[in-house]
């Protein structure tokens, strides 16, 4: 946060594992708090993925599933334990960037602005 907010960053690019049809995107943990930072120091914030990942199944990415993983990656890391004995633990390995939030969807077919649904490349509409 620190370098975005002294101007040293001036624009962002993330990956992305899915991307709802609204242009909501699923992404390792901690995406959407970058996506917030961009957005509150007016930086661009730009996924950058294959059409293979976009799915037009899921219509927004409250019904992206996010997997959960085992505290156990937060409770005993590194070998030896790092946290209290019973500790309660939500590990969750993603989170759901909103598209309100996403510059561009840069896919090999070119950068796809909003709204998504109308632009993001259909599977259909793609060269062979």
């Amino acid at each position: 946060a620190q370098v975005m907010r002294e101007g040293k960053i001036q624009c962002v690019f993330v990956g992305s594992d899915r991307i709802a049809a609204n242009g909501d995107v699923a992404n390792k943990i901690g995406t959407y708090g970058v996506a917030l930072l961009a957005k509150a120091h007016d930086i661009p914030f730009y996924v950058v993925a294959p059409t293979s990942t976009i799915d037009f199944s899921i219509a927004h990415g409250d019904d992206i599933p996010i997997e959960i993983r085992e505290a156990d990656e937060v409770t005993h890391g590194f070998g030896s334990a790092t946290a209290p004995e019973g500790v309660q633990v939500y590990n969750p390995a993603f989170d759901v960037t909103p598209k309100e939030l996403i510059s561009g969807i840069i896919t090999e077919h070119g950068i796809h602005r909003a709204p998504f649904s109308e632009t993001l490349p259909q599977e259909s509409s793609l060269p062979l």
